[in-house]
């Protein structure tokens, strides 16, 4: 059987960067997208180069950069089967007290929400053909109230979207998966989280694995995933 295909958005570093290496030690070919030109290359050589990886940079707040993503792994590799749309930013809000620069208010808003829109949009066809798996970044603050931050609200945007394409690709054997994460030592957050407990980029590359390897009569909608001793309401 020829080895599937993954394209993983934010790819570069973090949960995407780890995802990545799982997969391929999975033995998973993968189409590798972000800005960072560099570290995308660098990863697309650590895990093979081009017969096993390929790197696309990509900013997915771009449609014809994104749109022509599914081009690429089909080209590279003669198929797309699953999608990883993980590319997101954080960065802290107040609506009371303007914490962070309305500038980068809307680069979080067009990536976490616009960005994880447009993958969807331009990956789905290749994901029909292939009756393949779709994987959302979400957040645990996409179910929960967070005050006064922004952040929360893209990635209940991201909830709501998983559900609304599910329901969209009902029938066509696409399966789409949400993935929950609580804190992760990745990325920026908040001063009064710096004690908390946080999940490894591992851990989180673990779960996505879980997600595809279940056979194509399942469906898994929604992951949670939080590090041991995590507050439920965070």
């Amino acid at each position: 059987m020829t080895a599937p295909v993954l394209l993983i958005t934010g790819a570069s570093s973090g949960i995407g960067a780890a995802t990545a290496r799982l997969a391929a030690g999975k033995g998973w070919r993968l189409v590798l997208a972000a800005r960072s030109r560099q570290a995308l290359r660098d990863l697309a050589t650590e895990l093979g180069g081009p017969t096993r990886a390929v790197a696309a940079a990509c900013d997915i707040q771009d449609w014809e950069q994104v749109a022509a993503l599914p081009a690429r792994a089909e080209d590279a590799f003669g198929r797309l089967d699953a999608v990883f749309a993980n590319a997101g930013v954080f960065t802290p809000t107040s609506f009371l007290h303007g914490t962070g620069s309305p500038e980068r208010w809307r680069e979080m808003v067009l990536t976490n929400v616009y960005g994880t829109a447009l993958v969807a949009r331009a990956t789905l066809p290749a994901l029909v053909r292939s009756r393949g798996h779709l994987v959302l970044t979400g957040s645990v603050t996409g179910r929960i109230t967070v005050p006064g931050q922004l952040y929360s609200a893209t990635k209940w945007a991201v909830t709501a979207m998983a559900q609304s394409i599910r329901a969209e690709a009902a029938g066509t054997g696409v399966r789409v998966t949400l993935l929950q994460p609580g804190l992760v030592d990745a990325g920026d957050t908040t001063p009064d989280r710096a004690a908390d407990p946080r999940l490894r980029p591992e851990d989180v590359a673990r779960t996505v694995l879980f997600a595809l390897d279940q056979p194509d009569t399942v469906d898994i909608n929604e992951i949670i995933i939080r590090p041991t001793g995590q507050a439920a309401h965070r």
